[in-house]
Formats: C-alpha cells, sequence, structure tokens
C-alpha cells in the first residue's frame, strides 16, 4: 500500500552519499526538519540524468532559502549514486540517498518492477513533501512522464 498524506515515513536503514558514504536511518534525516525527496528509477538514466536531478541542482538555492532540505532518491547502490552526484555536480547540502535493496522505496509502497527493461527493482518516479517525519505533499508521476515532481512543480506546491 502506497503511503498516504499525514501518515509518518518508516525508519529504514539507507546510505548517505556525499564525499563519503554512511549509514543512516530516515527517521533521523526527516526528524524536525522540512524535506523534499525526491526519487527516480535510476541513476545514470536518460530522463533522471538529463532533467529530473538538474532541475533540483539548478533550483537547490531556491528550497535552501526556503529552509527545505532536497535528498534525492535511488534503488542504486552508494558508489554508482556517488559517481553520478559528481557528475551531476550535486552542491553540497542535496543529499543522495542509495536504496540499494530497495528497503525504503518498498516501505513506502512506491515500487516499480522494471524487469521488462533490464533493471529489476526500481523506485517510482516521485517527490514527497515532508515536515518532522510526516508526509504533507506526494507527487507521483504517470509512467514516462516527469511534471508532478520537478523542482519547479515542488517548489510551486510547496509555497502554497
Amino acid at each position: 500500500m502506497t503511503i498516504q498524506i499525514g501518515q509518518s515515513l518508516p525508519d529504514v536503514e539507507l546510505s548517505a552519499v556525499s564525499e563519503e558514504i554512511r549509514p543512516c536511518r530516515t527517521g533521523e534525516l526527516f526528524a524536525g526538519s522540512r524535506v523534499v525527496l525526491f526519487a527516480v528509477p535510476g541513476a545514470f538514466t536518460p530522463t533522471c540524468s538529463s532533467r529530473h536531478l538538474p532541475g533540483y541542482v539548478q533550483r537547490y538555492a531556491d528550497f535552501h532559502e526556503a529552509g527545505v532540505k532536497v535528498m534525492c532518491l535511488a534503488v542504486n547502490d552508494a558508489y554508482v549514486m556517488q559517481a553520478w552526484a559528481r557528475t551531476q555536480q550535486v552542491p553540497p547540502g542535496l543529499l543522495m540517498l542509495a536504496d540499494g535493496n530497495a528497503s525504503f522505496t518498498r516501505a513506502l509502497g512506491l515500487e516499480l518492477d522494471g524487469t521488462a527493461f533490464g533493471m529489476g527493482l526500481r523506485a517510482r518516479r516521485f517527490a514527497l513533501y515532508a515536515e518532522d517525519g510526516v508526509v504533507r505533499l506526494l507527487q507521483v508521476e504517470a509512467p514516462g512522464e516527469l511534471r508532478v515532481s520537478s523542482a519547479e512543480a515542488m517548489l510551486a506546491a510547496i509555497a502554497r
């Protein structure tokens, strides 16, 4: 079942990726903060690399000025996420999260079966806004689209 607005995010272990890789718990990441978490089906995939992550990189300062943390989630291993962050020039502060076993993605109920495309289990393309670990907004994309989970769409939605 997909997580709903008003529900608390599950507390799952992931890898937080920056210059170093460290284990973290989602409960700690979201506690006491306003966060936009966006998920991509895969690092280095076409739309994710040409539009989705770059939109958040370009608009990161706008989120920061609004007091909102930004996190990117993918069902990839931490080393892939680290390499992708480097190639995409992800700014310090935009946290890359590796959900290598899809534990968090499945707990959210937002997994995608990409086996027909040779990708295995992945995250659906989505973005959510949470306050202190409680979902306040959830935007899940229709297959093949990037509209409601873009940086611009999320900035507009949380500004209301």
